[in-house]
């Protein structure tokens, strides 16, 4: 009677094995997944994951729950470490805002960014969650260097073999800053050469952070501004700016700093519109007279004819 029970538990170890092993965590075509870590750690993998597709905000609590339990295969890991909390997870227009307790600070950097790409890259895989912020504690994320993260998406996590510092690539700008007097925006034409690691909206931005080559057009962005982040999704471009940004730094048209913004990256890249936000959140004013809760198109009325560009 004992050898049977040895030989029936025998039977069911070799089953469960069995079943464990036949049944894959990767899903198939078509199939909604999360990315979790490799067994080694050491990269990320596609797992499957029954998620709503009705409901935003259901469906990024489902998926952030999957990133935090633990793992059912053997064969990957969950991102979200055990003693890391997820707090919050909220909708702001676009942006899912992920709130994490502290101990999110006490991980290793190839471990928080392991985890914060599997997260990002899962989260914006849902209908309606174009970019994604990091918190803790309800403080914004910051980089080794004391700087925000921002807003994240796929693309922040892209490596391809054009990747490497020595590989530049060149492109022609049209960007758009203010007339000498201030109420109409001119373009400049400039020649660019740039690493393929810089994406070309950020690049449009940072040009214009840095002002014109012309003597004949002016800045329009506060210097002191700080940009935390460029991402494009479904044709919006995403630019985040630290509260500085609020602060007109010359005596122009508020309207020419936003649309020099909006102008020269709908001219310049795919997107179609531009969503300006400080500290991730759309709820802004620029200069008490530009709206900035909702993406904005291309303005061409407050570009100068060439009869009147001075």
């Amino acid at each position: 009677m004992r050898i049977r029970k040895i030989i029936l538990a025998a039977v069911l170890c070799i089953t469960l094995l069995s079943t464990a092993c036949g049944s894959s965590y990767e899903p198939g075509n078509g199939d909604p997944y999360v990315y979790c870590l490799n067994e080694s750690g050491t990269g990320l993998v596609k797992v499957a994951c029954d998620i709503p597709d009705d409901d935003t905000q259901k469906a990024a609590e489902t998926v952030l729950e999957k990133l935090s339990a633990p793992a059912d295969d053997i064969e990957y890991m969950s991102p979200i470490p055990e003693d890391v909390n997820v707090n919050s997870c909220e909708l702001f227009g676009g942006i899912m805002e992920v709130d994490f307790s502290g101990e999110y600070l006490n991980m290793k950097s190839i471990q928080e960014k392991l985890m914060r790409a599997a997260v990002v890259q899962s989260l914006v895989r849902i209908d309606g969650v174009n970019a994604v912020s990091f918190t803790v504690d309800g403080e914004q994320l910051l980089d080794g260097e004391g700087n925000a993260v921002g807003l994240m998406n796929e693309d922040d996590f892209v490596e391809t073999a054009s990747s490497s510092p020595s590989a530049y690539q060149t492109d022609t700008l049209t960007l758009y800053f203010a007339n000498k007097s201030g109420d109409r925006l001119v373009a400049e034409t400039r020649e660019v050469r740039y690493s393929s690691n810089v994406s070309k909206d950020k690049l449009i931005v940072e040009k214009l952070m840095q002002g014109p080559d012309s003597e004949d057009a002016y800045p329009t962005i506060n210097p002191s501004a700080n940009l935390l982040s460029v991402t494009t999704k479904d044709k919006i471009c995403y630019v985040n700016f630290d509260s500085t940004f609020l602060t007109g730094a010359y005596d122009i048209l508020p309207e020419l700093t936003v649309y020099s913004i909006v102008n020269s990256l709908v001219e310049g890249t795919e997107a179609t519109q531009v969503q300006i936000t400080i500290n991730g959140e759309t709820n802004a004013e620029y200069m008490d007279a530009v709206d900035l809760s909702q993406p904005l198109e291309e303005n061409m009325d407050f570009v100068a004819a060439d009869d009147e560009s001075e």
